[in-house]
C-alpha cells in the first residue's frame, strides 16, 4: 500500500492513502495532457468546458534533458527553468513513469505560468531540501502559499515518503513557483484545474 504525506496551508502534515488524496479536488473530468510531438489529438477547448475539469500532464513525451517550457502551451501552461529527466539517484524516485521535471539550469527553482487562471494546482515532489509552492495572480500578487517541510529522499531517515502530493487551492491562480533554497526537487504528475 502506497502511503504519502499531504501538506497544505496552515496544516500539520498527514499520512494517507494515495488513493484518497486526490478527491478533494471534485475532479468530475481529467484531461491527459500530451506534448503532442506531430501526433493528432482531439481538439479541446478549455475555455468552453464548463464543468471543472483537470489537466494532468503526461510527461512521457518529453525527451531526457528537454528544456521544457511550451510543449504544453495548447494545454494552458508554459514552464520557465525546467528540465525533463529521467531520475537516476535513486533517491529521487518517479511516481509513475520514467520521466520527472526538475527546476534547471537555475537549480532549486521551477515555474508554471498559466494562459488562463485556475482553482487549484498539485504536483507529487521529491525534494533535498524544504520545498515552498506559492501561487500568485495576475498581478504577481501572492494568493496562497504551501511547504514540504523538510527533505523527503528515498532511503532517508524523513518521516515524509518521496513523491508527497504538494497541492494549492486558490480563485485566479495565474502563476505557481517551486522553491527549495540551495537544494534539488523533481516534480511528477502535473496537475492543474481550471
Amino acid at each position: 500500500m502506497v502511503k504519502q504525506a499531504t501538506l497544505q496551508s496552515n496544516k500539520i502534515p498527514t499520512i494517507e492513502d494515495a488513493k484518497f488524496a486526490l478527491d478533494k479536488f471534485n475532479i468530475q473530468n481529467e484531461i491527459k495532457a500530451s506534448a503532442g510531438r506531430g501526433q493528432i489529438d482531439p481538439v479541446i477547448d478549455v475555455a468552453q468546458v464548463t464543468a471543472p475539469t483537470c489537466i494532468c500532464l503526461d510527461l512521457e513525451d518529453l525527451k531526457c534533458f528537454e528544456a521544457v517550457e511550451r510543449q504544453y502551451e495548447r494545454w494552458g501552461v508554459i514552464f520557465h527553468n525546467s528540465l525533463a529527466i529521467q531520475p537516476s539517484n535513486p533517491a529521487f524516485p518517479t511516481y509513475s513513469g520514467l520521466t520527472v521535471l526538475m527546476g534547471a539550469p537555475k537549480s532549486g527553482f521551477l515555474e508554471a505560468t498559466f494562459l488562463r487562471p485556475v482553482n487549484s494546482v498539485s504536483a507529487f515532489v521529491t525534494s533535498s531540501q524544504r520545498l515552498v509552492l506559492s501561487a500568485y495572480d495576475r498581478d504577481r500578487q501572492l494568493l496562497a502559499q504551501t511547504a514540504l517541510p523538510g527533505s523527503n529522499l528515498a532511503n532517508s531517515d524523513s518521516a515524509i515518503s518521496p513523491n508527497a502530493l504538494l497541492s494549492i487551492s486558490a480563485n485566479n491562480i495565474y502563476s505557481v513557483t517551486f522553491c527549495a533554497f540551495n537544494g534539488q526537487f523533481t516534480l511528477d504528475q502535473f496537475r492543474f484545474c481550471l
